[in-house]
């Protein structure tokens, strides 16, 4: 069984690409606290995460450095020769499904509402 679940924070906003045949594919890394501190300092991993289709478009729209976000998928490694000519190795998670858990700040909201449709409260609702 290869299966993964993750929550954690966007270490820099998401890459979006799209393939030749025209799929989108986002690219981010995400940095996940370990459950344990060592002399009181939080510890991380930071874990290569790569996202497909629909899903890769909405992540690389909604989601920026520092927001959390939930994934859950599998564990792929791969291998390629450098241009060195060197072999890396790569390990990273495929994102299956990914769950926004932090969108964006209060400000931000506000900010991105016209000021005529921000709802007062003293005002009175029209129905």
């Amino acid at each position: 069984m290869n299966k993964v679940v993750l929550i954690g924070r966007l270490t820099k906003d998401p890459e979006l690409k799209f393939t030749t045949t025209g799929i989108a594919v986002t690219t981010f890394t995400l940095a996940v606290n370990r459950r344990y501190k060592r002399e009181g300092q939080a510890e991380a991993d930071f874990i290569p995460i790569v996202v497909w289709g629909k899903q890769a478009e909405s992540t690389a729209n909604y989601m920026k450095k520092g927001k959390l976000i939930g994934i859950s998928g599998r564990i792929e490694t791969r291998s390629y020769e450098a241009k060195d000519g060197t072999r890396k190795y790569v390990t990273e998670v495929i994102a299956e499904e990914t769950q926004f858990i932090e969108w964006s700040s209060k400000a931000e909201t506000e900010a991105a509402i016209p000021n005529d449709l921000t709802y007062q409260e003293n005002e009175d609702i029209p129905f």
